[in-house]
């Protein structure tokens, strides 16, 4: 690095340095801003795309609770169109119409596509409890406990235990069954889910 000894050297330099290498800072800075306003550009279209998102979720989710066949329709147009945050809350509730319907081949359908649109360990979690019951509905017991698999965080440990117990139990695994079961008491279930995995238990026993 050279060393100014007069002020006249050090303006030279500077002088010598902006002739050379003004038209490269005067391009970084106008990409800088031009970075800067797409930045702000992108973050204003993503938040009036995520508003639409949210009212068009919501008129879906009112057209869904009728029930009707193109009500239905438009709530899986809707999915197919939203990969975020909203189109799995329209697959969630699409899954529970379907499953109401007794139609689990679409409800699975629609919770598969819900854990392709999140990244969430929570969401996950329960995406996955809910896969793997409809799993069990469609006698579809190797994969239910595939999906169980996937089921992280000690939160969901009852749960899951729980599923897994019935989908064992299924399979004609009582011995499974009943590890299962017990582990889910041991896991902090509530007491709700405790009762209901002691009676299940108990069912075994007798």
């Amino acid at each position: 690095m050279e060393v100014y000894t007069t002020e006249n050297e050090q303006v030279d330099a500077l002088r010598r340095f902006f002739a050379e290498n003004g038209k490269a800072l005067a391009v970084g800075v106008v990409l800088g801003i031009g970075a800067l306003v797409g930045w702000r550009y992108w973050q204003s279209h993503e938040n009036s795309n995520m508003m639409a998102a949210s009212q068009s979720y919501q008129e879906a989710s009112d057209r869904l609770a009728a029930g009707k066949p193109d009500d239905v329709a438009a709530a899986e147009k809707f999915v197919q169109a939203n990969g975020n945050s909203y189109g799995v809350l329209a697959a969630l509730q699409l899954a529970k119409h379907f499953v109401e319907q007794n139609d689990f081949a679409k409800a699975e359908q629609q919770l598969v596509l819900a854990q392709g649109q999140t990244k969430d360990d929570n969401l996950l979690a329960m995406i996955d409890l809910r896969l793997a019951r409809v799993q069990l509905q469609e006698k579809k017991l190797d994969e239910a406990l595939k999906t169980l698999d996937g089921v992280k965080g000690e939160g969901w440990a009852a749960m899951m235990q729980d599923v897994r117990g019935d989908v064992l139990l299924a399979k004609g695994d009582a011995k499974g069954a009943r590890e299962a079961y017990s582990k889910g008491i041991e896991s902090n279930a509530s007491q709700a889910l405790q009762v209901l995995l002691r009676m299940k238990l108990n069912n075994l026993s007798s």
